[in-house]
């Protein structure tokens, strides 16, 4: 059967989705849990300060790797377009938007990381604040980033529960794994929630965020190495 180049483009999208599936994992990983787990610290404003001045340049490298991260969202989510628009072209429009504001937001949270550096910068027009102040002030942008990316999470947890129910319809990928997808995506929507309304429960996020990862990497890696089955009846099965 000779390929149409619909169907060329789609499975040169499916690899690229996979590939960047992995790559904005890795790099997230890196800068959340390798960065900033290793320099902030729950409670202590003052040491997560001192902890940032001692390693300006490897908090300069998290900052880094978030942006490089967001960029790689952006070009996921053209593949993701692509690949899934013929299964349900509204449909895959809807989750592309989701998925564009969710960065959006995630960027403006990145400059809160650059403003907690502007605060522990020791410049000389920061000098009528006190030490102590400056620690807290710096604090205060580094939670807000945080409740930016949960923010964030909100909404890619929408628009990827969108872009696993077309891969449920088109059948694509198997069933079991775009089913798990519909419900990590919409798990981890309903925990960045529950984080706004009832702030307690943020210490479980990390729980929340495990069907994601593992639906994430095994797409990922589906994608990459097997491809999409892309078939001349999936639109119409769809």
């Amino acid at each position: 059967m000779t390929i149409t180049s619909p169907e060329a483009d789609q499975i040169r999208a499916a690899r690229l989705a996979g590939a960047m599936y992995l790559i904005t994992m890795g790099t997230g990983i890196f800068g959340q849990s390798f960065v900033r787990g290793s320099l902030l610290v729950r409670g202590d404003a003052t040491q997560t300060a001192l902890n940032i001045i001692e390693s300006e340049r490897l908090f300069r490298v998290g900052i880094a790797t978030d942006l490089i991260t967001f960029t790689g969202v952006v070009v996921l989510i053209w593949a993701l377009y692509v690949l899934l628009r013929p299964a349900g072209k509204n449909l895959a429009l809807l989750a592309v938007l989701f998925r564009l504001v969710e960065v959006a937001v995630h960027y403006v949270a990145v400059l809160f990381s650059l403003s907690a550096l502007v605060l522990l910068s020791g410049a000389d027009y920061l000098a009528p604040l006190g030490e102590d102040q400056l620690h807290a002030l710096a604090r205060v942008a580094l939670n807000t980033q945080g409740a930016g990316l949960n923010l964030g999470f909100v909404l890619l947890g929408l628009g990827s529960a969108a872009f696993a129910y077309l891969f449920l319809r088109s059948r694509y990928v198997p069933k079991i794994l775009a089913g798990w997808g519909v419900f990590a995506s919409l798990l981890l929507s309903a925990s960045a929630i529950a984080v706004i309304l009832f702030p307690a429960v943020g210490r479980f996020v990390l729980a929340a965020m495990v069907p994601m990862f593992i639906y994430e990497v095994t797409l990922g890696f589906w994608l990459l190495l097997k491809g999409a089955k892309i078939r001349p009846d999936s639109t119409s099965a769809a």
